[in-house]
This record gives structure tokens, C-alpha cells and sequence, in this order.
């Protein structure tokens, strides 16, 4: 990753007639109190503590459970694994909050792709779900070790091949006027407020981008469980009928909490959102989803609650 980024110098105009050489942006972060600052690291590293143990125990379980070494609860552990990265402690304790211009598109690449492989991760799981449920006798013969092996790193591979040629064309543009960025982290939206000239020509790459990345993999997700809904209702027992929504309750949880966020956020990256509304939703699916995730997978799943409290030793 070392050659992603042009190590050069940012070009901040603040007048027609002046210019000065920056090496960084400011994160503003959450502007409080120094006391503030300590209570919101505290609170975040807490929680990020608590995310990284959810979702650990999640993977353990599954790894010392031989039940659990299937398909669905596979595709689980990467999607576990992908939680615990996702989660990133803002700089709380600087007082300068400045990050370096390499470092900034860093990790405005690497947040992305970790969505952008969460999406593709969901639609995977998603597509299990309907095989186990709709084609019950074919499901062991189509969903083998190899496809899923294959799933698996076509997820991680498109995840981290999707935004890097955006992301490196805006590290090449001319940044004028401040170089705030009132957010926790290098977002889309107020860095391509902070370019010279309006690229709509970017910004229109950058909304078709996101676009095919949140609908495609929605409308698979739709598709597979619009077909489960009609299979399950075709159940005539009422214990199938709960078993089957039971199996898939979590991740139609997980899928609602994930993209309610999102595509309210980076269908359009310079649409007009209030600065506060930006940090709050980045930080529910950055932060919150990623804490919950293992807490609905956990008490909905019985094989996955019983592997818990094996490995647990409760």
C-alpha cells in the first residue's frame, strides 16, 4: 500500500494571490472540551474493546465448534473478522487533530473498502440463506467448500479493488480555502467540498460507483428473501414457518441497521447533510452495527448461542 498514494504536497489556496504548501487536513472530530476529548476516547475505546470481543468470540466458536463448520456460519466469521477492522478510534487526544495527506486517503480507502466488502458479504449470506431454505436437497452439491472458498475471496478481492481509482484521482486534485474537514474521519463529502474546481465529472463517477455498490448487492439480497418469504409461506407447518424466519431474522436485522444507514449517506457524497447528522450516522454503522452485529447473531441463533456458551464455559 506503500505506492497508493503520491507523496506530494497539497496545494491550499487561500487567497487569488497567495498560496501555502500543507502536508494534512484537520479533523475536526467532535469539538468539545479537553475533558470531553478524554470521556468520548474512553467511551470509544470501550466500545471498541466490546466490538473486537463479540466479534471474536464469534469467530472461536465457530472455529472449536465442528458443527459449525458450514457454509453459513463460515461466510459468518469472515463477516465477524471484517466487523472487528471496521471499527477505527478517531484521533480524540490531539490537540492539533491533523492527519497527514497520505494518511488521510489511507484511511478514506480502507474504511471504504471494509463497506464496500461488508456489502458484497451480505449479499453472499444473503444467497446461502436462500439455497438452504428454497433448494434444501441440492444445497449440499451447490454450496460446496470450494464455492463457498470462492465467495469468500471474491468478497475480500472486489471489496478492496472497487474505489481505489476515485479515490486516487481525488488524491491528485487541487484542495483550495481551508483544510477542515468537520468530520472524524476523511469522508467523500467534505473533501470533495475542499477541491479548487467543482469536479462533477468525478462526482458523478463517485454517485454511480456507490450506486451499483449499495443496489446491486440490495437487490440480491431482496431477491433471495423475497423467494424465502414465498417458500416458508409455503410451509404448512407453523414450527418450519418459525425455524425458517428464525434463521434468517438476524440477517435481515443486520442488513436494515447497515443499509438504512448508508444509503441515506453516500448515494450522493456532496448532498447536503448537516455536519452532525454526517458524524452520527457514519458513526451507527462504523461503530454501532459492528457492536450490535454479534448481540443478534448471538441470541437469535440457537447453534451459534449453544457454541457461545460452550467456548465461554457458561
Amino acid at each position: 500500500m506503500g505506492s497508493f498514494i503520491s507523496p506530494r504536497y497539497m496545494k491550499i489556496s487561500n487567497t487569488p494571490n497567495t498560496s501555502s504548501t500543507i502536508t494534512g487536513f484537520i479533523l475536526l472530530g467532535f469539538p468539545c472540551p479537553r475533558e470531553g476529548q478524554i470521556l468520548l476516547f474512553l467511551l470509544f475505546s470501550l466500545l471498541y474493546l466490546l466490538t473486537r470481543m463479540g466479534n471474536g468470540s464469534i469467530i472461536c466458536a465457530v472455529y472449536w465448534d465442528q458443527r459449525l463448520h458450514t457454509p453459513m456460519y463460515i461466510l459468518l466469521t469472515n463477516f465477524s473478522f471484517l466487523e472487528i477492522w471496521y471499527v477505527m478510534l478517531a484521533n480524540f487526544l490531539s490537540d492539533t487533530k491533523v492527519i497527514s495527506f497520505s494518511g488521510c486517503f489511507l484511511q478514506f480507502y480502507f474504511f471504504f473498502s471494509l463497506g464496500s466488502t461488508e456489502c458484497f458479504f451480505l449479499a453472499i449470506m444473503a444467497f446461502d440463506r436462500y439455497l438452504a431454505i428454497c433448494r434444501p436437497l441440492h444445497y449440499p452439491t451447490i454450496m460446496t467448500g470450494r464455492l463457498c472458498t470462492n465467495l469468500v475471496v471474491s468478497c475480500w478481492i472486489l471489496g478492496f479493488l472497487w474505489f481505489p481509482v476515485p479515490i486516487i484521482v481525488i488524491s491528485q486534485m487541487s484542495f483550495c480555502g481551508s483544510r477542515i474537514i468537520d468530520h472524524f474521519l476523511c469522508d467523500p463529502g467534505p473533501l470533495l467540498a475542499l477541491i479548487c474546481a467543482r469536479a462533477s465529472v468525478m462526482e458523478f463517477f463517485w454517485m454511480i460507483l456507490s450506486s451499483l455498490l449499495l443496489f446491486i448487492p440490495f437487490l440480491c439480497i431482496m431477491v433471495s428473501y423475497a423467494l424465502v418469504l414465498r417458500a416458508v409461506l409455503r410451509v404448512p407447518s407453523a414450527g418450519g414457518q418459525r425455524k425458517a424466519f428464525s434463521t434468517c431474522g438476524s440477517h435481515l436485522a443486520v442488513v436494515s441497521l447497515f443499509y438504512g444507514s448508508v444509503m441515506v449517506m453516500y448515494l450522493s457524497p456532496t448532498s447536503e447533510h448537516e455536519s452532525g447528522m454526517q458524524k452520527l450516522v457514519t458513526l451507527f454503522y462504523s461503530v454501532g452495527t459492528p457492536l450490535i452485529n454479534p448481540v443478534i447473531y448471538g441470541l437469535r441463533n440457537k447453534d451459534m448461542k449453544y457454541a457461545l456458551q460452550k467456548f465461554l464455559g457458561i
